[in-house]
């Protein structure tokens, strides 16, 4: 990650993981990310068409010049980039993946800016993710930022990151106990079928 915002604030949810897809929402401790606020934000996670901003740094409100909240994130996309970017929500809050992506906002006024974006799963109740962390970050400060809304942004570099190395749901199935630590519950295949492994489930 070039960022050094984004960095820190994947160490910091990672370091709050301890094994599991994502840490929970009340784990976060604003304290903790004190000098990342600004950059940051919480979605809500209401379907796979709307992602209502719930919380939104200073820093990232005053590049749109205007106030995020209850705002849907995806309405600040357009075309084929919004189609991109609504499957990256999907695969962050259905797969527990984080992506990382760069865009370039414009003004009205033609002025551009490099932005770099990253997106973390959280969960609510230990099973599943309702809420999304992130943070989007300007590459640099011109005197314009702040002044000039961004009103366009196009997507350029799109990476998908897998913390334990594998999509979640190629992931061995885990229960949590009440101190959330990851209990393997062991799953053996019932038979197999060239390559592929059936497992006892669903309906008889």
């Amino acid at each position: 990650m070039k960022d050094s915002v984004t960095h820190d604030l994947f160490e910091y949810w990672n370091s709050l993981r301890r094994g599991r897809l994502a840490p929970n929402r009340s784990e976060i401790e604003p304290s903790a990310i004190r000098n990342l606020l600004g950059d940051t934000f919480i979605l809500d996670v209401v379907d796979r068409h709307q992602y209502d901003f719930r919380l939104a740094g200073t820093r990232l409100c005053g590049s749109y010049c205007r106030e995020m909240k209850k705002r849907n994130f995806l309405d600040l996309w357009t075309g084929h980039d919004k189609e991109a970017i609504a499957t990256l929500l999907a695969t962050v809050s259905e797969d527990a993946a984080v992506a990382k992506a760069g865009f370039s906002g414009r003004t009205e006024r033609g002025q551009s800016l490099e932005f770099e974006l990253i997106l973390l799963p959280l969960m609510t109740d230990g099973q599943t993710i309702t809420r999304i962390l992130g943070a989007i970050v300007a590459k640099d400060t011109p005197y314009w930022l702040g002044i000039w809304p961004i009103i366009s942004q196009s997507l350029g570099s799109v990476s998908l990151i897998w913390p334990d190395d594998e999509p979640a749901f190629l992931r061995p199935i885990r229960a949590y106990d009440a101190i959330d630590t990851p209990l393997l519950i062991a799953q053996e295949p019932t038979k197999r079928i060239g390559h592929l492994s059936v497992y006892q489930g669903g309906k008889q």
